[in-house]
């Protein structure tokens, strides 16, 4: 059972064809054999799980209507919030830290049904890089190479979902951290739009962060399939009176086609730019096979897809991008960085040198560029409502390249580059697998669309999936 996807897992719950009892026994299973190889499960709920799992089976024997997703088991990054489980962050600080109630993601899958089996590894207080290793846990290995990273910073539910260990994980994501492990670990994430997901970023007491935190940082599913990943977007979507950011944007929205005629569409079909190596720093050739790949899919699927030279402004959305988390980083680093433990802080440490904290003026300054960045992104976005390109514009690189050297902090940053400028125009993205590169290794790409239109990024993705394909779930380095 731990092989079947989100969907499949509820449908059978639901129908009485397995109990959710014996949906959580094959996962925790499938953790005992796979996890002490990969290190992506850090704490194991299994007595919770298996409590929640009796109680969804009593409800189904009482005639009680069971969740859309009725005994799915899913990982929750460190960050994130389990009434009654430490929120440790990956740092041992805070391994004591008991979280006094759910985060709102992980209640609104809990109130559809899913059940939360373990926390999943991040790097420590998200900070200290790219790579999934946290102080307190160690490092994460990527299951289909355990030289390559399974990237970050929600790289534990990566593979956790790759595995087979869950059929969901929830990460977050400001720049990719849920994007790069899906690429990675051959699986698929949904970045949504900014104020598409409620969620609560005061995470350590009852002030909120800074701008960047507020709404850089959203949380997102990874799943299996394109199809897992819409269930957990119509649970995770809507309003909530904690959160003022939250939208009630419909889910879906208009069709692109302008209606339709006996069931046939009218009108032109769906516009797609298509570009393989933003900003026109290098792609290597793999990515940009597997960005070809996909447009060729797309194209089958009745999509007019155009190569464009490139996307608003990412260079200068770059530097802004990194100026407002370093300024915003900047008074509380010199504690923060005691929390990370030996060369946890040499992430920032670079990005910081790279791109130095701006004053009160530049700050202002830099709140304007923002608006007016992604003024030109919304442009964009009207004439294509879907752009195709690279999540990581390199095949998956060696564990904590991007602390090892001011070069290699640079090289990581520049090939994860859309996933930082969307998500700082924050439109929504969803990545999605297209198959493996001649070293056997995941290659996936990103589909960006306008601010809460995710509907044509799944749907767009799902065309994707349905010609190339799915990768996972898989054993680890067979």
């Amino acid at each position: 059972m731990w092989k079947l996807p989100a969907t499949a897992i509820a449908a059978a719950v639901r129908s009485g064809q397995v109990s959710a009892r014996e949906v959580v026994d094959a996962h925790l299973a499938r953790i005992a054999e796979v996890n002490p190889q990969v290190n992506a499960v850090t704490q194991l709920l299994a007595d919770r799980a298996r409590a929640a799992a009796r109680e969804t089976d009593r409800a189904r024997a009482a005639g009680e209507r069971l969740g859309p997703l009725a005994g799915v088991p899913f990982t929750v990054k460190e960050c994130t919030r389990i009434e009654g489980v430490p929120t440790t962050f990956g740092t041992p600080r805070f391994r004591e830290l008991i979280a006094p109630a759910d985060a709102i993601p992980v209640a609104r899958l809990r109130a559809a049904g899913a059940i939360p089996i373990g926390h999943s590894n991040m790097p420590t207080l998200i900070l200290a890089g790219m790579h999934t290793r946290s102080e307190l846990y160690g490092d994460t290995r990527n299951p289909w190479d355990a030289t390559r990273t399974p990237g970050g910073s929600s790289g534990g539910d990566g593979v956790a979902v790759a595995t087979g260990m869950a059929a969901l994980g929830l990460g977050n994501d400001s720049g990719g951290s849920v994007r790069v492990p899906a690429a990675f670990c051959g699986v698929a994430a949904l970045k949504p739009t900014t104020g598409r997901f409620a969620a609560d970023q005061r995470m350590l007491g009852p002030d909120d962060p800074g701008p960047a935190s507020q709404l850089l940082v959203t949380d997102g599913p990874l799943a299996r399939t394109v199809a897992d990943l819409r269930l957990a977007y119509e649970t995770l979507a809507g309003p909530d009176p904690r959160d003022p950011r939250a939208v009630p944007a419909p889910l879906y929205g208009e069709p692109l086609y302008g209606g339709t005629l006996h069931g046939e569409p009218l009108g032109n079909p769906p516009r797609v730019a298509m570009v393989a190596d933003p900003g026109g720093h290098g792609v290597h050739p793999a990515v940009r096979r597997a960005v070809e790949a996909a447009a060729e899919a797309l194209r089958d699927a009745g999509y007019q897809v155009d190569e464009v030279p490139d996307v608003p402004r990412l260079d200068e959305a770059l530097r802004a991008y990194h100026r407002l988390t370093n300024t915003e980083f900047a008074p509380s680093w010199p504690a923060v960085r005691q929390l990370l433990g030996e060369g946890g802080d040499r992430y920032i440490e670079l990005t910081m040198r790279h791109t130095p904290p701006v004053d009160a003026a530049g700050l202002i300054g830099l709140m304007g560029t923002w608006m007016n960045i992604r003024r030109s992104w919304t442009e964009f976005l009207d004439t294509y409502p879907l752009l195709l390109g690279p999540v990581f514009t390199e095949p998956p690189v060696e564990p904590g390249l991007e602390s090892r050297d001011q070069a290699g902090r640079d090289r990581v940053a520049s090939a994860m580059r859309l996933c930082s400028v969307t998500s700082f125009v924050g439109v929504p993205a969803v990545a999605v697998p297209t198959g493996l590169d001649p070293d056997g290794l995941p290659t996936g790409v990103q589909l960006v669309g306008r601010p809460f239109r995710e509907d044509l990024c799944l749907a767009a993705a799902q065309h994707v999936e349905d010609r190339l394909g799915t990768l996972t779930p898989i054993d680890p380095w067979v």
